[in-house]
């Protein structure tokens, strides 16, 4: 038994005419009658009866139509929904993204995208650079945005954006007034730090080693806007990037001066995996405008 069979014989239980269930699938009447006469030995019962020139279904045939009928019909629902997916013009890209994107660059990205290729839609998730490394391996998602992971070899990583670091504090903090900063001089006060499973984490930590420090961690967050809210609630300083949402909040905003680095953010996927039509046209699309509007007009790629 077969899809073939299975599809014929729906046609047949329809129409009750071999002529003219074979004229609608588009196959020669012995094609046909080959094909039910194998399902049927293939079932150990008769399907259909002659009833004049027509045929009907047995006590058997009816018994077992609805069950192709739903079958098929599901199938075809399946196959429906993949083409969609998979479409060319259409499609659905699941994407995830670290919360530093969340605010600006995701949607505008998104935004402009859509100018170009209207049809196709998004899954968005939002989660640090490990959880979305691990989502990715697990086929979660299509396409992550996230930091380095430098000791995974099946994820492929291309450079998108920079992102700058800075230091916060409460509006009323000794280093308030500084517009700089050197990160050795933040010592003497309790910082708020992200989660050791935040992508930016290893960064941050290597920067307070170059100055020699150890800063005195007084809170773990994952997300940046819990980080800023704490700060802006004199529970400590932090290290940061320099996201569009920090001017919401009441905290004063230092550029590091010292020690130098670069923080980039990558666009990735699996290697040697396959990408449907939509994801590969909005991969494309991102590399492009992030480097055009983000890294090339800074002459860093």
């Amino acid at each position: 038994m077969n899809l073939r069979q299975l599809h014929y014989f729906r046609t047949l239980a329809k129409l009750e005419h071999y002529t003219q269930a074979a004229a609608e699938l588009g196959i020669s009447q012995p094609s046909l009658s080959h094909a039910i006469s194998e399902l049927e030995k293939d079932l150990n019962t008769y399907l259909f009866e002659k009833q004049g020139r027509n045929v009907k279904l047995t006590k058997y045939g009816h018994f077992f139509l609805p069950y192709v009928t739903n079958s098929l019909a599901e199938l075809e629902r399946g196959e429906e929904q993949l083409r969609k997916l998979t479409s060319a013009t259409g499609g659905v890209v699941d994407l995830a993204f670290i919360y530093t994107l969340g605010a600006h660059f995701v949607p505008t990205l998104i935004r402009e995208f859509a100018k170009i290729e209207p049809d196709i839609t998004f899954s968005l998730q939002q989660g640090t650079t490990n959880n979305l490394i691990q989502g990715l391996k697990e086929e979660k998602y299509d396409i992550a945005l996230c930091s380095m992971v430098t000791d995974t070899t099946d994820v492929e990583f291309i450079p998108i954006v920079e992102e700058e670091l800075v230091v916060i504090v409460p509006l009323d903090h000794p280093l308030a007034h500084k517009s700089t900063i050197n990160l050795k001089d933040t010592q003497d006060y309790p910082f708020i730090s992200f989660s050791a499973s935040s992508g930016v984490r290893p960064l941050i930590d290597s920067l307070f080693r170059e100055v020699n420090i150890t800063p005195n961690i007084k809170f773990e967050v994952e997300e940046d806007s819990a980080l800023a809210g704490l700060v802006a609630a004199n529970q400590g300083i932090a290290v940061i990037p320099r996201i569009s949402t920090l001017t919401h909040y009441p905290v004063a905003i230092l550029t590091i001066t010292e020690p130098a680095h670069q923080r980039f953010i990558y666009i990735t996927t699996l290697k040697n995996h396959y990408l449907p039509p939509a994801v590969k046209k909005f991969q494309d699309f991102a590399i492009s405008y992030a480097r055009k509007h983000y890294l090339e007009q800074n002459n860093r790629l």
